[in-house]
């Protein structure tokens, strides 16, 4: 497993709970999983002050965001009614973390990414959702811009070519913070 999920498991396990036992059940014995869009918001210069703290909630919150729409990493209750309670407690694990780092800013970015994300899922549009995550990560460590306040908008709308917008948006926030003009 990850650094960044190792974290996560005694993260869940200090909070108790439904998801400590079952991470406890499960975090060993998973292989190591990436953590791309841990890894995305803490490379960013908004996370600069505490990057493994930005991995970690991003990454709790993505773990609920599995639970409620497939399989977890870290964290498997056999029941999908638990699982689903599994993933709100993980869902405010990250938030309650990032509103003591104080950053509305990420909180709100987020809060989009939970919603965006839970819709895409409602129509069925997996590639929609991965973008709003790829994108929402990138916000969060790199800031937004209006190209990806537009792009959530468009992603809001249904709109064709939303989930090519939020990965340029994403792309252009890491270009012009590393290559600024």
């Amino acid at each position: 497993m990850s650094d960044t999920l190792d974290r996560l498991v005694a993260t869940i396990e200090a909070y108790g709970g439904l998801p400590a036992g079952a991470a406890a059940a499960v975090g060993a014995a998973r292989p190591a999983a990436p953590t791309p869009h841990g890894d995305a918001a803490a490379a960013g210069p908004r996370a600069a002050r505490d990057p493994g703290r930005y991995a970690l909630l991003v990454e709790a919150i993505r773990e609920g965001y599995l639970l409620h729409y497939g399989e977890g990493r870290v964290v498997a209750p056999d029941d999908p009614d638990l699982a689903l309670l599994a993933g709100d407690q993980l869902y405010a694990i990250g938030l309650a973390e990032l509103a003591e780092l104080g950053d509305l800013e990420a909180v709100a970015e987020l809060a989009d990414v939970i919603s965006l994300a839970a819709a895409a899922q409602a129509v069925a549009d997996e590639d929609l959702a991965e973008a709003v995550w790829d994108a929402g990560a990138v916000a969060v460590g790199w800031g937004g811009s209006p190209a990806h306040d537009a792009a959530k908008r468009a992603a809001r709308a249904g709109e064709r070519g939303a989930t090519q917008s939020l990965r340029a948006a994403a792309r252009e926030a890491r270009e012009n913070v590393a290559h600024p003009r």
